[in-house]
């Protein structure tokens, strides 16, 4: 095992701890990204941010592999934001800069040529239930929580997920999730049709690996010309919002709701906003 936050390698040449072997020759032909940082829940921290920035662009560089999981060790898939500390201590720069370096960061997992399987072993919350939206197929587990949960932390979403989550659920039952903050188990998730599947913990890599599997088995010149096809007739473009929801999310991290709702969730209580 790397002691990396994030690494990538082929399947064929690293594997995953608590996870079957890789030992088939068509593993050379998928790829992984591993989150590696359990005690802390995956969080995306300065650490963890420069670690994934590498493995994705070792990722893009790796122009033999066909398909690619990403996944996490330990029961969180990626917690989002560390606040341990509090706002006031926040490792990552709140202001809109540095918001957008920090999402073009993990949003550039879109621009892997190949389709990226999610193996959404545990919990994806706020920044890390953005991340998990980025992957093209989602095998989720039933039992863990996701959740856009900014409205319960007193700040708008990042990661485009504004952008993102209507055109994967349809604006209605997105609008539920996002004013409401409320967390979902992965069973729900795939019942609105944000899941390909929602699975016990420990199949879920199995079926990841089995989806990877048929899609290295296919033609890949046609599968990723299918990938960029279906982006451009879609208008997929989570980019274009980047910016917006940075500025927006540097305003309200500033406000004294914010404050109260990180602390709240720290003290594990409810929040009290005073809309202020």
């Amino acid at each position: 095992m790397s002691d990396k936050a994030a690494w990538y390698a082929r399947l064929s040449d690293k594997t995953v701890e608590g996870m079957p072997d890789a030992d088939k020759p068509q593993h050379a032909l998928i790829g992984q990204i591993v989150f590696n940082r359990p005690a802390n829940r995956n969080s995306l921290t300065p650490d963890m941010l420069e670690a994934l920035k590498e493995a994705i662009d070792d990722a893009k560089k790796d122009t033999d592999i066909r398909s690619l999981i990403i996944t996490g060790t330990g029961k969180n898939f990626c917690a989002g934001g560390d606040f341990k500390g509090g706002a006031e201590n926040s490792k990552i720069p709140f202001t809109q800069q540095g918001l957008i370096d920090t999402y073009s960061t993990c949003m550039e997992l879109l621009n892997i040529p190949v389709p990226v399987i999610g193996a959404l072993n545990g919990h994806a919350i706020g920044g890390g239930f953005g991340v998990a939206l980025l992957s093209d197929i989602r095998v989720a587990n039933s039992d863990a929580l996701y959740g856009a949960n900014f409205a319960r932390l007193g700040m708008h979403s990042g990661m485009s997920l504004s952008y993102i989550l209507p055109r994967l659920i349809g604006l209605v039952k997105a609008n539920e999730l996002m004013f409401t903050g409320r967390r979902f188990s992965g069973s729900e998730g795939k019942d609105i049709g944000l899941f390909n599947y929602a699975l016990p913990a420990e199949q879920v890599w199995a079926k990841a690996l089995e989806l990877a599997e048929e899609i290295a088995a296919c033609a890949p010149n046609a599968v990723q010309l299918m990938k960029q096809s279906i982006i451009k007739n879609l208008d997929w473009d989570p980019h274009s919002r980047l910016a917006e929801e940075a500025l927006h999310q540097s305003a309200t991290f500033n406000s004294n709701d914010a404050h109260e709702g990180i602390a709240a969730m720290m003290e594990k209580r409810e929040p009290v906003f005073k809309g202020t």
